[in-house]
C-alpha cells in the first residue's frame, strides 16, 4: 500500500480571505487536518464550507513541555502509512515559522512520506514587503526568550550588520522595547550611531487595526508609552 502525503498548508493571519485557491482545495480533499487549536481552525473551514475533520496536535516545543507529543505523533505517521492524506496547519501563517510544523514532518521525512509545501502568508514576508527598506538579506529570530536570555537576544539584534527581524508579544512588546533602547545605547553598532537604529513594527496584520510604525527605537517605544490601548494583538518587528 502506497503510503499518503502531508500537505504543510499555510493559512491566514488574519484576513480570512489572504488564502490559495490551491490551499482551500486541499484542506478539503484531504482525509485529516493536523492543526494546533482545532477551535481557531473551525473559523477558517467554516467560513469556505470545508467539512474536513480535524485533530489537534501538540509540538514539543521545549524538552518536557509538550502535551502527549509521542502518543499523537505515532498515530500521525500511522495514518500516512496507512495512505491517508494529512494537511497539518498552524492558528495563522506558514507552519514551521516559529509555528509547530518541523516534529511531524521530520516524522514523515524519516519515514520516507512524502511532504508537500502548499505556500501562503507568513507574517514576516508580510511586513517585508512593505518594509521600503534592502531585504535582500536578513536575519529572522523567532520570538525572544521571556526571561533567560532575553537579554542576550536582544544584544544580539543590535550587533548584527544586516536587519534583523523577529516576532512580539504584546504582553512584552514595551519591556522589550526599552530594553532593546538601553543596549542599544550601551553598544552601538559600529559606524553608525544609536539615534540612526530604526524599527518598523507592524501590529495586527491584515485585521481591521493593521497599523505599521516607523522611527527610531525611542519614537516607536514612545508612540506606544502614549497609545496604551493600542499594545494589543501579535506584533512583528524589523530593526534596522
Amino acid at each position: 500500500m502506497d503510503t499518503g502525503i502531508l500537505y504543510i498548508v499555510a493559512t491566514p493571519i488574519g484576513n480570512l480571505e489572504d488564502i490559495s485557491f490551491r490551499a482551500v482545495r486541499a484542506l478539503g480533499e484531504v482525509d485529516l487536518i493536523v492543526c494546533e487549536d482545532t477551535h481557531i481552525t473551525k473559523r477558517l473551514l467554516d467560513h469556505y464550507g470545508i467539512e474536513t475533520p480535524a485533530t489537534s496536535f501538540y509540538q514539543n516545543l521545549k524538552r518536557g513541555g509538550a502535551v502527549k507529543p509521542v502518543p499523537k505523533l505515532a498515530f500521525l505517521i500511522e495514518e500516512l502509512r496507512s495512505g491517508k492524506n494529512l494537511a497539518l496547519v498552524t492558528n495563522a501563517g506558514t507552519p514551521g515559522i516559529s509555528d509547530p510544523g518541523n516534529q511531524l514532518v521530520e516524522a514523515a521525512v524519516a519515514q520516507q512520506i512524502l511532504v508537500v509545501p502548499v505556500p501562503g502568508v507568513s507574517a514576516v514576508t508580510t511586513l517585508a514587503s512593505v518594509s521600503g527598506i534592502d531585504l535582500s538579506e536578513f536575519v529572522f529570530l523567532g520570538f525572544p526568550p521571556h526571561k533567560k536570555g532575553r537579554e542576550t537576544f536582544f544584544k544580539k539584534v543590535v550587533e548584527f550588520s544586516l536587519p534583523v527581524i523577529y516576532y512580539e508579544s504584546p504582553h512584552r512588546v514595551l519591556k522589550n522595547l526599552e530594553l532593546l533602547k538601553t543596549i542599544a545605547v550601551e553598544t552601538p553598532r559600529r559606524g553608525v550611531s544609536t539615534e540612526e537604529k530604526k524599527i518598523i513594527l507592524g501590529r495586527e496584520l491584515t485585521k481591521m487595526f493593521e497599523e505599521i510604525v516607523r522611527g527610531t527605537v525611542s519614537e516607536v517605544l514612545e508612540y506606544f508609552q502614549q497609545n496604551p490601548s493600542k499594545v494589543k494583538g501579535e506584533f512583528v518587528i524589523i530593526v534596522y
